[in-house]
């Protein structure tokens, strides 16, 4: 399973759409079995740490599995916005 994470900016164009295809359409030709996105910024995540009750929708990949962002540790919440932004391909 392959776990990518992109901020909205990437694939916010037709070019960055085009170039995420390519991304996935690369890894299914190397044999890729499973792949699953995160597309939101640390500002959104921020945002809805700071007003959990505004963001109770917010889904996000942890390590294996997906979890209500606002109803994780702050720890957690903390280390999934450090590693939340990627700002190119």
């Amino acid at each position: 399973m392959l776990n990518l994470k992109f901020t909205p900016s990437l694939v916010a164009t037709e070019a960055g759409v085009d170039q995420w295809a390519n991304l996935v359409r690369s890894y299914f030709k190397l044999d890729g079995h499973h792949v699953q996105f995160n597309v939101v910024g640390a500002e959104t995540l921020r945002a809805a740490r700071a007003n959990p009750a505004e963001h109770r929708d917010l889904i996000v990949r942890v390590a294996g599995y997906s979890d209500y962002f606002c109803d994780l540790s702050p720890e957690l919440q903390e280390e999934i916005i450090e590693r939340t932004e990627h700002q190119g391909f």
